[in-house]
């Protein structure tokens, strides 16, 4: 059902990236299955280095195995996301998909400028991106602030240092009680 829509998709990507397209060319035949509950995606490698959607019974070099709720982590480029992944199959194969979706980007200007022509298509997306800069900076912003509030005006939270002035507290005293232990040893044995 979302197979050929994705290969569509991707195969505009690679297009706009045709760098990406010649990396591809040396796993021509080889197919890739991404699955991601419920559903399970596969793709063959073109001569090209283009896509075509694999049927559900052909076989995969390299499978990618990834929980819906990394999704949105991936999307950001969250390199800890990618360690996440679970693998199996073709190394190299897999070694490329992950490169790939590090370094494709989409091109948003060229597909708008379409529509909207060149200069608006660049204003918009110009646009876009202040927005979603405004949007993450706001968000560090209110993270940074609460974590200040929940540790200096209401003690919510634990300031690092004062967990490591606890945490040798706790060490100090596990070593009296062991002095004191042995301690009570000699004198017992006496």
């Amino acid at each position: 059902m979302f197979a050929q829509p994705s290969a569509a998709a991707l195969n505009h990507l690679l297009q706009q990236n045709n760098w990406a397209q010649q990396r591809l060319v040396r796993f021509a035949g080889r197919t890739a299955r991404f699955d991601i509950a419920p559903f399970s995606f596969a793709y063959t490698i073109l001569p090209d280095g283009m896509l075509q959607s694999a049927g559900a019974t052909t076989s995969a070099d390299a499978v990618c195995m990834i929980p819906p709720t990394l999704l949105p982590r991936l999307a950001l480029h969250d390199e800890k996301a990618h360690a996440e992944v679970r693998t199996e199959g073709d190394a190299a194969l897999l070694t490329e998909i992950f490169f790939l979706s590090r370094n494709l980007r989409w091109d948003a200007a060229e597909d708008l400028s379409r529509v909207t022509g060149d200069i608006a298509a660049e204003r918009i997306v110009q646009t876009v991106q202040h927005k979603r800069q405004q949007l993450r900076d706001a968000a560090l912003n209110l993270s940074q602030a609460a974590a200040e509030y929940w540790t200096e005006e209401r003690p919510l939270l634990a300031k690092p240092r004062d967990i490591a002035d606890f945490v040798q507290q706790v060490d100090r005293l596990r070593d009296d009680i062991a002095r004191l232990e042995q301690r009570i040893r000699n004198l017992t044995t006496r």
